[in-house]
């Protein structure tokens, strides 16, 4: 069944046991990239994807060597994102604009953590899907409608996200439109103060995790 919502398209995919638990180790090893990211950011106050790729890029490639190099770029990426979202957000508790001179909080992802794909991760061709996984493609057959699939011709794709809702693994497809309010796609004006609850602050000297469902937006 497939659903949208804005501007998302949502796929699920039907996955074998031994599917999902490949899936669940991608997913693992994209957080702990990120959480390899994240001190960084700490440190230097920097989430720009580019200047973060330039800074990290080769030693992560370096320490996660099972990553394929592309992996490595969209989990720079997904730093980049959060720490936006986290950092800059008009309404976060931890928005630098209210506190320019605070340092920053640590986060660290969660094992649950959503994984972004790109053109050269993930591909669909006439109905079927190919994914990279750290053991080599996954395929999948997707029943799409028509109008699906002109969407994919027609619009520009922005985002690709694996996530696990619980009952399986989904994937969204975040396209654009005239009408997107910033840069962050599935954020709207109306929703601005919408934290991922797929990270962790770390707080203080003794950096104490809270989680971000418990912060109170201002």
């Amino acid at each position: 069944m497939l659903s949208y919502m804005n501007f998302c398209l949502k796929v699920p995919l039907n996955t074998t046991a031994e599917q999902t638990a490949r899936l669940q180790d991608l997913q693992t090893a994209f957080a702990e990239v990120c959480n390899a990211l994240a001190p960084v950011v700490q440190q230097t106050r920097c989430w720009n994807r580019v200047t973060l790729h330039h800074l990290t890029y080769k030693g992560l490639r370096e320490r996660f060597p099972k990553i394929g190099s592309q992996m490595v770029c969209n989990a720079i990426y997904s730093v980049s994102r959060t720490s936006r979202l986290v950092f800059q957000l008009p309404n976060s508790p931890f928005n630098i604009a209210k506190n320019p001179a605070k340092g920053l909080p640590l986060l660290k992802f969660l094992p649950n953590s959503p994984v972004y794909f790109d053109r050269h991760t993930l591909s669909l061709k006439d109905g079927q899907l190919s994914m990279y996984t750290l053991d080599g493609r996954m395929r999948f057959d997707l029943d799409l409608k028509p109008e699906d699939r002109t969407r994919f011709h027609q619009e520009k794709l922005r985002e690709i996200v694996l996530s696990n809702t619980g009952q399986g693994y989904q994937l969204s497809f975040w396209f654009s439109s005239q009408d997107e309010l910033t840069e962050t796609p599935g954020i709207s004006a109306e929703s601005v103060a919408e934290l991922p609850e797929y990270v962790i602050v770390l707080l203080g000297n003794d950096q104490l995790p809270v989680p971000i469902e418990e912060l109170k937006i201002a």
